[in-house]
């Protein structure tokens, strides 16, 4: 048998486009030759749909939707995910279905077994899992069918048992002759080789052919980064498709004639694909046009900026300085050399007459002296307003803050100010791999100016400022990082990795203080796996847990 592996990018909520994309892709693998077409999960609805599974309609709109396409498969059978209703008088209204649509017919539905309820996973909140999940019996043979989650009962990176039960190996043991796994995984830092290592093992131990089919593009925070595999019954790696763009990859299962294995980016050019699908996935499918940035001259800024014009050409990017009477000349003329590597408009809107306008509104006893803290939060709201000035005259504008995921971490960020915008798309991006990304993005060509990449982070909101006034050094920031938010570690083990236990004891009170502020950011691009926003739910009024724990 011919098989496709259908990588699509689909859209949450657009039944219709989605509809549109399979037919398109099967017209595609039917040119090629394939029987079978399989596509991700939850291809006709999007991933993730959240709340809007449990609208009263939005399963019915699937079904009816998945009616009207099966209609309009000839000859390629296709493989498709979607919600189905579930009839039973106990449980959740909803599944996560997948359907085999041939002939004009829908031939067999079958339903996720495993449920996933860490990270940004939800899902027994929304679907009953099934009860049962026998092969499909289709163009003489067996078809194991299973649902992203159904692999990994058993996490490769821990050997620890997630489930009780292993929905591939059951598929095997009831006499399937290939297994079919329709996924929506989404980009973690470093999950591409764990994926490969899951897979591969699944394929090997139970001697069975394995084609997974992964989601690609970026539905609000998460980003999928497609990477399509086939395994032979030794588990050998036979065919993969495309990192981060859509591909439509065809296998024979018998020969392996024509199976091609893509190439994948270094670890950091995934997190740089991956950010740029993830812009330009979010200003698409939100129907925004132009994106402004504050340019600083730092790195940041420069990088964010760069990013956004991989995403969406130099023509829909406009970089806008505001300087204040802090701003060096330097930082000027580094905004103006990354505006003109990366072909962009400049704008610039000096912040010093807002800035006194605004002191002499509060009043006389308010901004006398250096700037303190205050005063300087009151520069980067003022800058925040012009951004937000700026895009909302613009003909679907919007603002893409730049801070990285270290400044988030520490709350070394203003709430209104540097902030705004309507993506984060270095939130969860430590400091020192947005330097990675840096020299990466100047692989070709400097695009990044080499001063913004090697002077001192500077706010430039106080006479002479250093981010290192105010902060330690970003190299033990990230250690705390690693160690707290990512591995975490007790505050004992997250001391040793800092260095310091003073230091990290300041550091673990910043990031567990400055939770109020992340719960108000802008949604940030996921990479990690555990980045601030809905995978990690932390409460804003809470105890210190760590003095207990003996910091």
């Amino acid at each position: 048998m011919k098989i496709a592996l259908a990588q699509i990018d689909t859209t949450v909520g657009d039944l219709r486009g989605n509809s549109e994309k399979i037919l398109s892709a099967l017209d595609e693998a039917c040119r090629r030759g394939a029987s079978l077409a399989v596509f991700p999960e939850q291809t006709l609805g999007g991933y993730p749909a959240l709340d809007l599974w449990e609208e009263p309609g939005f399963a019915a709109a699937n079904e009816k939707a998945l009616a009207a396409l099966a209609k309009k498969v000839r000859g390629t059978a296709a493989l498709v995910g979607f919600v189905s209703r579930w009839k039973g008088k106990v449980g959740k209204p909803v599944r996560n279905s997948a359907a085999l649509l041939h002939n004009g017919k829908v031939v067999a539905i079958r339903h996720k077994t495993l449920l996933p309820t860490y990270d940004v996973f939800d899902e027994a909140r929304y679907f009953e899992p099934a009860s049962e999940n026998k092969p499909i019996s289709w163009g003489g043979l067996k078809l194991g069918v299973t649902i992203c989650e159904d692999a990994w009962a058993k996490d490769p990176s821990t050997s620890r048992r997630l489930y009780d039960i292993d929905p591939v190996a059951a598929q095997a043991k009831a006499g399937a002759d290939l297994l079919l796994n329709l996924s929506a995984s989404p980009f973690l830092r470093g999950k591409t080789e764990v994926r490969k290592k899951l897979l591969a093992e699944h394929a090997k131990r139970l001697k069975k052919p394995l084609f997974y089919c992964n989601a690609v593009g970026g539905n609000d925070e998460i980003v999928f980064d497609g990477g399509s595999l086939a395994y032979d019954a030794q588990g050998k790696l036979r065919a993969r498709a495309a990192f981060a763009a859509e591909d439509l990859l065809g296998i024979d299962t018998k020969t392996w004639e024509g199976a091609t294995v893509a190439p994948e980016p270094s670890a950091v050019g995934q997190v740089g694909e991956i950010l740029t699908l993830g812009i330009k996935d979010f200003a698409g499918k939100c129907g925004l046009q132009t994106a402004f940035l504050g340019l600083s001259g730092g790195i940041d800024s420069a990088v964010a900026a760069a990013l956004a014009v991989r995403a969406l050409g130099p023509h829909r990017v406009v970089g806008v300085t505001m300087p204040s009477s802090y701003s060096s000349q330097g930082s000027l003329d580094d905004a103006q050399a990354l505006a003109k590597n990366l072909g962009i408009e400049l704008r610039t809107a000096p912040i010093a007459g807002v800035y006194d306008a605004l002191v002499a509104t509060l009043g006389d006893k308010w901004g006398k002296g250096t700037p303190d803290l205050a005063e300087q939060n009151l520069q980067a709201r003022a800058r925040g307003v012009i951004l937000m000035g700026l895009a909302n005259k613009a003909h679907r504008g919007f603002v893409l803050t730049t801070g990285n995921k270290s400044e988030l971490a520490v709350g070394y960020c203003t709430l209104y100010g540097d902030m705004c915008g309507a993506l984060a798309p270095l939130a969860d991006a430590p400091k020192r791999l947005v330097y990675e990304l840096a020299g990466w993005l100047n692989s070709d060509r400097q695009i990044i100016p080499s001063n913004s990449i090697a002077k001192a982070p500077s706010a430039e909101l106080k006479p002479d400022q250093k981010d290192q006034d105010d902060l330690p050094p970003y190299d033990q920031v990230d250690d705390a990082l690693e160690a707290w938010v990512q591995s975490r570690l007790e505050p004992g083990r997250v001391a040793r990795a800092v260095g310091d236990r003073a230091v990290a004891e300041t550091l673990l009170d910043r990031m567990d203080w400055s939770e109020f502020k992340r719960r108000q950011a802008p949604p940030s691009i996921k990479i990690s796996s555990k980045a601030f926003g809905v995978g990690r739910r932390m409460p804003i009024a809470k105890a210190g847990w760590r003095v207990r724990a003996g910091l």
